[in-house]
């Protein structure tokens, strides 16, 4: 198996999480394209591979047994450190469009336990992303 870099891990992550409803909203996919270019841990990251990035993931989902693949791909390439990190980056996404279905739920758990997330610490991160797009109505 091929690896893949700790951008294209954090990218795949979010993918993942955004077309597991098989509906990647607009929300989702502006946020993913917020997150590249605030966050620091895509300082040196060159936007322009984003297409590419996001093609090569949704290839290998397709393939036979391809969510397990892209997982562990994932979990590889990612260290330690940044497993919270993918996992807040996946809330996120999630919680972008204002509502966070089913599918997503089940591919949030299948991340928790695949990057062996501490289950309050799971939980914080989760809490944060409905505060940060928490809204009135």
């Amino acid at each position: 198996m091929a690896t893949i870099s700790h951008h294209a891990a954090l990218i795949y992550t979010m993918v993942l999480v955004s077309a597991a409803d098989r509906d990647m909203t607009d929300s989702e996919l502006l946020m993913i394209g917020e997150i590249i270019q605030v966050l620091p841990i895509f300082k040196d990251y060159d936007i322009d591979l984003l297409p590419a990035t996001t093609a090569a993931c949704a290839e290998l989902v397709d393939d036979d047994n391809g969510l397990e693949t892209v997982l562990a791909l994932i979990a590889e390439a990612l260290p330690g450190h940044l497993r919270e990190t993918a996992y807040a980056l996946g809330c996120d996404v999630a919680a972008a469009d204002g509502s966070v279905r089913q599918e997503e739920l089940r591919l949030l758990e299948m991340l928790r336990d695949r990057f062996r997330l501490d289950t309050l610490v799971a939980t914080a991160i989760e809490r944060a992303a409905r505060a940060r797009f928490a809204t009135l109505s």
